[in-house]
């Protein structure tokens, strides 16, 4: 089978293109214009195979993938600006790039001979509207409404453009499958999200330090990259996952912001002292999905504990980053 991924040399993008070449007779393209993604070795380790390539390319850019062939099996499309940082300060550019992107995408999988499955990366947030409005039930299944959240607010854009790409989706007139992301984490994530950046601040830290963390009672499932990435692989390759939505998380143990730093502290290996911070703004106190529907499609439960997934993950990141200056994710 021939695979594209854009977005192919980010977080999930590696670590799904690792797991596909599990499969016999695979080809796989990671497309990527390097804006989050980095030439790491985990990527130079991959794109050494005969059967991986990387293209460099800016999906933005008009005709951007005309020259791509019509031969794909499966196009995955991860390609998206995303990040708080982002959605504050560029709001217009999170809605009209994700859509220029997302277009192109579906343009191109369109032109193909044989495609198998449009797989599309979703948010969690995508019920943010429900929950303002409404609450939720929790865990919480993908059948839940949709409530449309005021326009306006610029930290609605990122979930709006999501949004528009599941509509997207269930028009298009191809086979697709749509998954919403729950807290993936792992080596290759970059320094912003909760886990290597409760590291990285560990890491500066003198003995017997002081770590300020947030939204200390907040309540989350964390689903390390390897259970996360093993699952779309099922749902792409599987008819059970075809024209379908689907969370991709873990759905138990649900655990506090607190917690997991003291599994951070624990694998960092230094007596750091928490110190409670405030909580974030527009954080919600729980996420937590109900992951009943992808099980029964896939036949797969997330295998790593939250302990072991830290470790895994702290471990590379010294190794990669802390001690050997090396890059990660943008």
């Amino acid at each position: 089978m021939k695979v594209l991924i854009t977005g192919g040399a980010g977080f999930i993008g590696g670590h799904l293109a690792k797991r596909l070449l599990q499969e016999a007779d695979t080809q796989v393209d990671l497309l990527d214009n390097y804006m989050r993604g980095v030439a790491d070795d985990f990527l130079k380790e991959l794109t050494d195979r005969p059967n991986v390539a990387i293209i460099e390319c800016d999906m933005l850019a008009h005709g951007a993938l005309d020259a791509l062939g019509d031969d794909y099996d499966y196009i995955v499309h991860l390609a998206a600006i995303i990040g708080v940082k982002h959605v504050l300060e560029r709001p217009f550019d999170v809605l009209r790039s994700n859509e220029i992107m997302m277009l192109a995408a579906m343009d191109l999988a369109r032109r193909q001979k044989d495609l198998k499955r449009f797989v599309f990366a979703s948010t969690s947030e995508i019920v943010a509207g429900t929950l303002k409005q409404y609450g939720l039930d929790i865990p919480t299944p993908e059948t839940t409404p949709i409530c449309m959240p005021d326009p306006s607010d610029r930290r609605h854009t990122y979930l709006l453009s999501k949004l528009y790409g599941e509509a997207l989706c269930h028009h298009c007139g191809m086979p697709f499958t749509t998954f919403r992301p729950h807290n993936f984490y792992g080596p290759r994530m970059g320094l912003v999200h909760v886990v290597p950046e409760l590291a990285k601040k560990i890491n500066a830290l003198p003995e017997s330090g002081e770590l300020e963390v947030f939204s200390c009672e907040h309540q989350r499932t964390f689903c390390y990259i390897e259970d996360a990435v093993e699952m779309v692989a099922r749902l792409m390759l599987r008819q059970s996952g075809a024209n379908g939505v689907f969370n991709i998380g873990v759905e138990k143990p649900e655990v506090t912001i607190r917690q997991v730093a003291e599994a951070v502290i624990q694998a960092m290996g230094k007596p750091i002292v928490i110190k409670e911070g405030p909580t974030t703004e527009g954080s919600p106190a729980r996420r937590c999905p109900d992951m009943s529907k992808t099980i029964a499609a896939t036949e797969y439960e997330p295998q790593v504990s939250l302990e072991q997934g830290v470790q895994h993950t702290l471990d590379w990141y010294r190794k990669n980053v802390f001690e050997s200056g090396g890059v990660s994710a943008v």
